[in-house]
């Protein structure tokens, strides 16, 4: 079935066990497939309709990977050489979770991979890193972010193109000033130590000592946001003040803070720190749940809601697919 044709292929229902298979199959072709292997494939495909579907989907995943340049689109189908090493298994994960998404959320994934990749500095999911800069300004990023840094002798800008940074800045005699810029606008601190986080359309700011100056990008108009307040802006307007949560930069020292947080609330944090899927049935989204969770070890965390709250994790496509469930 040519990548092209039948576009309500494309949104039809496939079987994670189909997605599963046409991900491993997409791998082992991409990597010395020998002429046994491809008429295996075919045989495969051919064998169930649902299988014919999921292998769209895995074409129409290398069609859109053939639009980004090889640096981006290789580590999406990387592998190790032993076919069943951690590299295989990450590598089927990204697929599986291309093919579930295509063509709806590629437009967003492929931006989000160009800003990662050609960034200045990076951090991958899962990962935290702490740089610090030539004027002894330190950022330290959290998972999948980038930055830019940009000094010259009239200004020292750090570009966040994407996730979350908290800077302690530097000062050094006769430097220009320090800025933090986002699409939504640029951040001045005063002398300080601050959390910037971007989101789709807005950025937020906490600042948890000295002062920031923001000012939105298709505004003239400057705040001054104090240690103790965060806001959120876009380009036109600053949202009010609120009070900073204290649990805002826990994440900082590896831990997720709740304090009677809504349960798919937290699984949308806990799953910036995941390459795979986490998701959360409706009828127990709203439960209330509260404690200190460890981002660097989400599976224990996934442990600890289940044992302490009447959900079950129900595990599909090997671990790559996790919905919490009413407990039965």
């Amino acid at each position: 079935m040519p990548a092209g044709d039948g576009g309500h292929a494309v949104n039809a229902r496939v079987s994670p066990e189909a997605l599963e298979q046409a991900a491993e199959w997409l791998v082992r072709l991409q990597d010395g497939a020998t002429t046994e292997d491809h008429a295996a494939c075919e045989e495969w495909r051919a064998s169930d309709p649902q299988h014919a579907l999921a292998w769209e989907r895995a074409e129409r995943l290398l069609d859109k990977l053939g639009t980004l340049p090889p640096e981006l689109a290789m580590p999406v189908l990387s592998r190790a050489p032993d076919g069943h090493s951690a590299g295989r298994r990450a590598a089927v994960a990204r697929i599986v979770t291309l093919m579930l998404t295509v063509p709806m959320a590629w437009g967003g994934w492929r931006y989000a991979q160009s800003q990662e990749w050609t960034a200045d500095i990076r951090t991958a999911v899962g990962e935290r890193r702490t740089v610090t800069l030539a004027d002894g300004t330190s950022v330290t990023l959290n998972t999948a972010s980038a930055i830019d840094v940009r000094f010259t002798a009239t200004e020292r800008l750090i570009v966040l193109r994407s996730g979350e940074i908290l800077v302690r800045s530097g000062h050094v005699p006769d430097a220009g000033p320090l800025r933090v810029r986002t699409p939504e606008g640029v951040m001045e601190p005063l002398g300080t130590v601050f959390n910037v986080r971007r989101y789709e359309c807005s950025t937020s700011l906490a600042v948890l000592e000295g002062a920031v100056r923001v000012t939105p990008a298709a505004s003239a108009a400057a705040h001054i946001i104090n240690a103790g307040d965060q806001t959120r802006f876009n380009q036109q307007r600053i949202s009010p003040l609120r009070i900073v949560d204290p649990a805002l930069s826990a994440w900082t020292r590896g831990m997720l803070l709740a304090d009677q947080m809504r349960l798919d609330e937290l699984v949308t944090e806990l799953s910036r720190y995941r390459n795979s899927l986490v998701r959360v049935d409706p009828s127990v989204a709203a439960l209330r749940v509260s404690g200190a969770f460890p981002i660097g070890d989400s599976e224990r965390t996934l442990d600890m809601l289940v044992s302490t709250y009447p959900v079950d994790a129900v595990q599909r496509l090997r671990g790559y697919w996790i919905t919490l469930v009413p407990r039965t």
